[in-house]
């Protein structure tokens, strides 16, 4: 029968941990997942937060409607009859059951996934649209350069080219996600990292870089005879000012 697909909002629940720093078993515990949910999500991605889903318009069956529509099926219920229940034309109910209707009949979790393949558009970056900046880009990806280091690169070799541009993110994703057209997939092995997908920034979940310092307080916030000092106390020892 499969699994139920999971909705879009714990997937973004997930992504939007990660993104922030957060452990990949508390991410997973965040969004309510298994931690091979996780893992799957992970590396069908390659570690890049997907895009926000637009809500699906009202006259596009849902998922609940597809399960009515199987238990329906199963105690031998007309089309009619289903339609009726769902306020839904006889012809929705019939090309429904017709496209996505398996070996084993009609099941709604398999029929939810084919919709939305259906649905889902191919996006193509910009480096499976320029040919020439692809090229540049993979040149440099095979002397072992950085994302970082190409993305500037071309700002210095082309100044006057608006075409040849393109963030190191961007680079990162079309290598990382191979679901999007782009560069090729064994170019990761060229990265120093050698890393297989695209890992959190953790200093986004401490809220910034920590200082070594304890107990450290802004300059704005000094008492006022702290300008007058011309001895300024280090921890215990005094460092005189000339």
């Amino acid at each position: 029968m499969g699994r139920k697909p999971k909705p879009p909002e714990q997937r973004m629940a997930f992504f939007t941990a990660r993104a922030s720093g957060t452990s990949l078993r508390k991410s997973a515990v965040l969004a309510r997942i298994s931690r091979s949910t996780a893992c799957l999500w992970l590396k069908q991605s390659g570690g890049v937060r997907p895009r926000a889903t637009k809500p699906r318009p009202a006259l596009r069956l849902s998922l609940d409607d597809r399960e009515s529509i199987s238990r329906g099926l199963a105690t031998s219920r007309s089309l009619t009859a289903i339609a009726a229940e769902l306020g839904r034309p006889v012809s929705t109910i019939s090309r429904e059951v017709l496209r996505n209707s398996g070996q084993s009949g009609y099941r709604a979790a398999p029929a939810e996934r084919l919709a939305v393949a259906r649905t889902r558009r191919p996006r193509l970056g910009k480096l499976a649209l320029d040919d020439r900046l692809r090229e540049y880009v993979e040149s440099k990806l095979n002397v072992c350069w950085s994302p970082q280091q190409i993305s500037k690169r071309l700002l210095k070799e082309f100044p006057d080219d608006q075409r040849m541009r393109v963030s190191h993110e961007t680079i990162y994703t079309s290598l990382f996600v191979q679901a999007q057209p782009g560069l090729r997939a064994e170019l990761t092995a060229k990265l120093r990292t050698r890393r297989l997908r695209r890992h959190p920034q953790r200093r986004v979940a401490c809220g910034g870089k920590k200082s070594r310092i304890p107990d450290l307080v802004p300059l704005k916030d000094r008492p006022a005879e702290a300008d007058d000092r011309k001895t300024p106390v280090i921890g215990n020892l005094n460092v005189f000012v000339k």
